[in-house]
């Protein structure tokens, strides 16, 4: 029996300045550099063939530029969610990493410890981030059953998402879980509450537009998803 799924297309945006010189900029609005706008070009080239009913992103400046790059193929309009917006990083914004170990080392010791429940002062914790983007994503699911969808994000927010629907740790989603510039990964939803990992982080567009879309997953899976 052929399975009906919800396919959610997830990205993170391309490429920005700051993401090459390793700063924190969650809340940050910065804007694609050109190496991200070409790689999300050619990863638009990939997903030109793909039936997309909507395009959803973060409103920050690179997930909209990115989204609707990703959507001119489609003559799709971008739908803005705030719940998808980066993790803030509050008073560590715009510094880099050995910055803040130097200035608030005893922050920066606790949330190498636990990211999930720790937030830096004037920031937010990974909870704080899964309690607002996960119901944003279910909502979307439940909106558009049987239809692939487009979701422009960011490098924590896509994690935490993926660690909340997959169980895992989601104290470990930093260690366990990468995500480069324009990735595309693929999360096919059985029903709201049942989703399947069928990409992860992928970046062969890099190197050649128009790879393969792996196929919705049909046979050799349990039963909740063959049913």
């Amino acid at each position: 029996m052929k399975t009906t799924a919800t396919r959610v297309f997830m990205v993170r945006h391309g490429a920005t300045v700051m993401s090459a010189e390793d700063r924190f900029a969650g809340a940050t609005d910065v804007e694609l550099s050109d190496e991200g706008r070409e790689q999300t070009r050619r990863l638009a080239e990939r997903l030109s063939h793909e039936k997309i009913a909507a395009v959803y992103a973060s409103p920050l400046g690179r997930t909209l530029e990115t989204a609707q790059i990703l959507a001119a193929p489609h003559d799709l309009e971008v739908q803005t969610r705030d719940g998808f917006r980066e993790i803030s990083h509050g008073r560590w914004e715009q510094m880099t990493r050995r910055e803040v170990e130097e200035k608030f080392p005893e922050e920066a010791a606790e949330w190498e410890k636990d990211p999930y429940t720790f937030a830096p002062v004037g920031g937010e914790s990974g909870l704080a981030v899964t309690a607002r983007a996960l119901p944003v994503l279910v909502e979307l699911v439940r909106k558009h059953p049987g239809e692939n969808i487009l979701v422009v994000s960011h490098k924590a927010t896509i994690r935490l998402l993926l660690s909340s629907l997959l169980g895992f740790d989601p104290r470990r989603y930093r260690d366990n879980l990468d995500q480069k510039p324009a990735a595309l990964n693929i999360v096919d939803f059985r029903d709201a509450t049942r989703a399947r990992l069928t990409l992860f982080n992928d970046t062969s567009h890099y190197a050649e537009a128009g790879k393969a879309i792996p196929a919705v997953p049909e046979g050799r899976l349990s039963k909740w998803w063959s049913r």
